[in-house]
């Protein structure tokens, strides 16, 4: 038996940050990452509409790019000392991925990051309070999935936590919102939303139910996400790549995902690598590596798209986003050669065992995940067979 769920409400389109005036409570904590909500004046206008609805409000600021243990042990503190009946994430995925696991331990104090590693061992929440999110990139659709994704920083390894007790009540899909994104976020968090799509469309957990809006974001992806990259203020562009991100998420979050986030979670945490980036950069590698064993579906992308090679299409979309097309090329983070191999058999290693794995639509081996990475690092064209 197949089952399909997404929030029970989601609110898209221009001005909709504005549906916050229409919740009803008491108090509502803000999760937020850097300053841009700030700077750019989003959440003050959330906390405005709050008080509209009589909400008082408080903001748990500060998430990184990488969400932590810490930090959500963190907003889980000012949770249980603020007791709010309404919890809402507003900024990046990482906000978002972030926000959902304080709201876990906020509502079961007792638990600890462990417990809840294994899919489907969160216990039900909403016993103190709902769950809003409001994203403000095209990209993770942390906004429509029971996914989050949390490091462990001690242990370097990100955790894709799964439960549908994370998907949240209300998503806000507001353009206004990513907008306000320079341009290599929009680069990489569009091609998060391409990995999600891609991944979600050729997963051995897909139906017909995800098929249609996976297909449909690809489709969009590459329709929109070149337009939005040029012209950040082209707002049509903007909500297209924001629907598509959302459509993505209620696709991946029912279907599952593959090796791409696989790889990518283990080479993020290991080397920091922005996940779109990685996500972006791993993809081509990957498809070349289940192309056979998803002949079927991979053509029908190409055949919607108009292209005869969705990989080659895909590295061709990259470097129109000056996005680099291996790991060894990206010049500005800080990490060497002798960094990637000194951890590239345990990245293999906790790639295979990741949850990612179980849907891909080819079995990998830890060597086949080993020689990915390694062409997925210095370029190498993908030979897996």
């Amino acid at each position: 038996m197949k089952s399909f769920m997404i929030p029970r409400d989601v609110e898209f389109g221009e001005k909709t940050l504005s549906y916050l005036s229409e919740l009803d409570g008491e108090r509502a904590i803000l999760v937020t990452g850097g300053s841009s909500m700030k700077r750019f004046g989003f959440l003050d206008q959330a906390q405005d509409y709050l008080k509209e609805a009589g909400i008082e409000s408080r903001v748990v600021d500060g998430v990184e790019p990488n969400p932590s243990v810490k930090t959500v042990l963190k907003g889980k503190r000012a949770m249980l000392d603020f007791e709010p009946d309404w919890v809402i994430a507003i900024g990046g995925g990482s906000a978002l991925d972030a926000a959902k696991i304080m709201w876990c331990f906020y509502e079961h104090p007792e638990l600890e990051f462990k417990d809840i590693i294994e899919v489907g061992s969160m216990p039900e929440l909403r016993n103190k309070a709902k769950f809003v999110a409001i994203p403000s990139t095209s990209g993770t659709a942390s906004e429509i999935t029971a996914f989050s994704v949390i490091t462990d920083t001690d242990e370097k390894i990100k955790y894709p936590i799964v439960s549908s007790e994370i998907i949240p009540d209300i998503a806000i899909v507001d353009p206004e919102i990513p907008a306000t994104m320079p341009s290599h976020i929009t680069a990489n968090t569009g091609m998060d939303v391409l990995a999600h799509a891609v991944e979600a469309f050729v997963s051995t957990g897909a139906s017909d139910y995800t098929d249609s809006l996976a297909l449909k974001a690809i489709q969009l992806v590459f329709d929109y996400l070149p337009k939005a990259f040029e012209d950040g203020d082209n707002m049509k562009a903007r909500e297209k790549m924001h629907n598509a991100s959302t459509m993505a998420g209620m696709a991946f979050s029912n279907s599952s995902l593959g090796i791409v986030h696989s790889l990518a979670h283990k080479i993020g945490g290991e080397l920091h690598i922005t996940h779109g980036l990685a996500n972006a950069i791993l993809m081509p590698y990957v498809i070349e590596f289940n192309y056979e064993a998803a002949e079927e579906k991979f053509k029908i992308a190409e055949a919607t798209l108009g292209v005869d090679d969705l990989a080659a299409a895909i590295r061709d979309l990259n470097q129109a986003l000056n996005i680099p097309s291996s790991f060894s090329e990206i010049d500005w983070m800080d990490f060497t050669e002798e960094d990637f191999e000194g951890v590239l058999d345990r990245m293999a290693a906790n790639a295979k065992d990741d949850p990612c794995t179980v849907t891909n639509p080819k079995e990998p081996t830890v060597e086949d995940m080993r020689e990915i990475y390694k062409k997925a690092f210095y370029g190498a064209e993908a030979d897996l067979d």
